[in-house]
């Protein structure tokens, strides 16, 4: 249930309810809008009959169930879309596109502060890079662990952009935590509910990933864990889908940009580096995530791609990211963003 509070209803009347809320065994989320108030109820569904009767508090308007399951995701509960702050003058959502672009893996310091500093130059936002790596294969290279924080910190401290970087269970979320702007939740841990919920109480954003077979409904219902810990700070990223082309590494599902923009005010960026998993596909499907209605993409970027100890080949080398970041101003243009 949300609770909707009267234009002009004062501080008292909000801890009023709030507190009836919490009496009843619900908890209180509290949305500060630019008119007015919304206070979600989130707790357990028989119950929300008694929740109906708060309608009669002072500066309550209405009183509305939620007929969504993901309560605090839902365009019901906020309406205007979440802007998320990623720090060093970086934000997710909102009229401006995000641009996320480094290795898979980080490999060394040359190879991160090469590819830093000609993702920034050609005006990307975000610097992303892989310090533990889940791999398919327990024999492949699974990434640099703390060593890898530390050159992404550096590269940060040296090129002044922000960084992303996976976490993959509980144990690492501090250590992470500790070197990181935003927090990755991948595509294999989409429905680790205990990591959700983990990074849910972190004070970091989080940019989750969809499962090779989530729904999008399942999607959202992994943001609900995140969100309903108290971190509003929540990124979805489409990656693409296991269907039963092998043209590509995934199906890249465009068309979940539009679907998740019609339920839910979190920002959506695109992967289609991992979407399609070749490089010469890359860069068409970031044009169509833009025109789709994303809020950003993430692609992969190495100096040298045929030395690359992780995906390689669906990497973009220097020159071919500088061409598609002209592109995507273009057409962000088009759609009345900017880059």
């Amino acid at each position: 249930m949300i609770i909707s509070m009267k234009k002009g209803a004062t501080k008292e009347q909000i801890e009023n309810v709030t507190r009836a809320i919490q009496a009843l065994g619900y908890k209180p989320h509290i949305n500060q809008g630019t008119e007015r108030v919304i206070i979600g109820a989130i707790g357990d569904e028989r119950g929300k009959e008694r929740l109906s009767n708060l309608e009669v508090q002072p500066g309550v308007e209405k009183v509305i169930p939620i007929l969504s399951p993901y309560k605090l995701a839902s365009l019901e509960t906020r309406t205007e879309p979440t802007v998320v702050d990623i720090g060093l003058g970086v934000k997710i959502g909102g009229k401006r596109l995000a641009i996320i672009a480094g290795p898979c893996a980080v490999e060394s310091q040359d190879q991160i502060f090469e590819v830093a500093s000609t993702i920034k130059e050609c005006g990307a936002h975000m610097l992303r890079g892989g310090a533990f790596k889940p791999r398919t294969s327990p024999y492949s290279f699974q990434g640099l662990q703390e060593d890898g924080l530390i050159l992404l910190a550096k590269a940060r401290e040296t090129y002044g952009i922000p960084i992303v970087t996976e976490v993959m269970d509980i144990a690492g979320i501090g250590v992470v935590s500790e070197y990181a702007d935003c927090l990755q939740i991948g595509a294999r841990n989409i429905q680790n509910f205990p990591l959700l919920k983990m990074v849910g109480k972190a004070k970091k954003p989080v940019l989750l990933k969809r499962g090779m077979s989530t729904t999008i409904d399942e999607f959202l219902m992994s943001a609900e864990y995140i969100l309903s810990e108290g971190n509003s700070n929540v990124i979805l990223c489409e990656r693409g889908i296991r269907t039963f082309e092998t043209s590509t590494r995934n199906t890249l599902d465009i068309s979940a940009v539009p679907v998740l923009k019609s339920k839910t005010h979190l920002p959506v960026i695109v992967d289609p580096s991992h979407g399609t998993g070749h490089a010469r596909y890359v860069a068409p499907m970031a044009y169509a995530a833009i025109a789709a209605g994303a809020d950003g993409v993430m692609i992969e970027v190495h100096p040298r791609p045929e030395e690359a100890l992780s995906d390689g080949p669906q990497s973009l080398k220097p020159d071919e990211f500088k061409t598609s970041m002209y592109t995507l101003e273009q057409i962000a243009n088009a759609v009345g963003r900017k880059i």
